[in-house]
């Protein structure tokens, strides 16, 4: 499927390496237009003055986490419809099932490369579109 490469896309996660990864994998596979926050509020705050085509989180940050911006995501009528891919290094059952509760709209387990990233995007916009 063709992906809409101008697509504005939100990586979020504390750690900038990943943030940097992130950014390459999604360079790969042809998205530029990515900008990126470190916490779920700083994430939030971006959300109110721009709309993304998909939201790219990790799990694990303070003090908002992912599975808090997801929730506060899907609660919003505004953001609501947002493509939401969760990213952990945990693949704990319950992590899942709570996420998929929430609304995710897909989940990646690190590490992870280009190929993963592509295909997960690919199973997301396939359901949205």
């Amino acid at each position: 499927m063709d992906f809409d490469l101008p697509m504005p896309i939100l990586v979020v996660d504390d750690y900038g390496t990943m943030v940097r990864i992130i950014r390459n994998l999604l360079k790969q596979i042809g998205f530029e237009n990515v900008d990126d926050a470190n916490d779920g509020s700083a994430a939030l705050a971006k959300m109110q003055s721009k709309q993304y085509g998909l939201i790219i989180s990790d799990w694990n940050m303070e003090p908002m986490t992912g599975y808090d911006l997801l929730r506060e995501v899907r609660a919003s009528p505004a953001l609501s419809k947002t493509p939401f891919i969760m990213i952990t290094a945990e693949s704990k059952t319950e992590n899942v099932i709570a996420a998929k509760k929430a609304g995710v709209s897909n989940y990646i387990v690190k590490p992870f490369n280009a190929a993963t990233l592509k295909t997960k995007m690919e199973a997301v916009f396939e359901v949205a579109g």
